[in-house]
């Protein structure tokens, strides 16, 4: 069983992606390969309650289990050191990213106050793009009532594209709101 946005890649963006570039093969096409998201918790060292409730928040966004991260070296300014939580993260890959992609971009994202469309310039030169969102109320599983604090959140889009042209084209045909320069 495939998902919406998974028939929509099969069915229309392919072949758009194959006449616009002038693709030879199939595979030369992007695809997504993965969606990470992460919320970064500061105050994680002092609260131990923060980061088991941005664990089971980023676990109900995303549809599966939220690992909690580490910090790789002490930094002094920070007050941090080496083998503290600094955050959660999930990945996704298959279906279960076509459907939070697909939650993202027609759910979640038209729910953002005075919403004009995204950035069409956080791509980072390798086809990839950054997403930064400030609240974690805009997805419909989170109940406003039983959230304490509002976290903000970042989300990567790894795509297979080579270019960051290819995978704004690629994006676009998916269905992502940019905003319009």
């Amino acid at each position: 069983m495939t998902s919406r946005l998974q028939e929509k890649y099969k069915t229309e963006v392919v072949g758009h992606l194959m006449e616009h570039f002038n693709y030879k093969n199939v595979m030369e096409v992007p695809k997504l390969e993965k969606i990470t998201i992460n919320i970064g918790l500061g105050e994680a060292k002092d609260n131990p309650k923060a980061l088991e409730s941005a664990v089971n928040e980023l676990t109900k966004i995303a549809g599966q289990k939220a690992i909690v991260t580490h910090a790789k070296k002490s930094i002094a300014n920070f007050k941090l050191r080496e083998g503290q939580t600094v955050g959660v993260k999930v990945t996704l890959r298959g279906r279960r990213m076509y459907d939070f992609l697909d939650k993202l971009m027609n759910v979640a994202l038209p729910r953002v106050r005075d919403f004009r469309g995204i950035k069409p310039t956080a791509f980072d030169g390798r086809g990839n793009y950054a997403l930064g969102l400030k609240e974690q109320l805009i997805f419909p599983e989170i109940e406003y009532d039983e959230v304490e604090t509002v976290r903000g959140m970042d989300i990567n889009i790894v795509t297979s594209a080579k270019t960051d042209e290819e995978a704004k084209v690629f994006l676009e045909k998916m269905g992502m709101p940019f905003a319009k320069a």
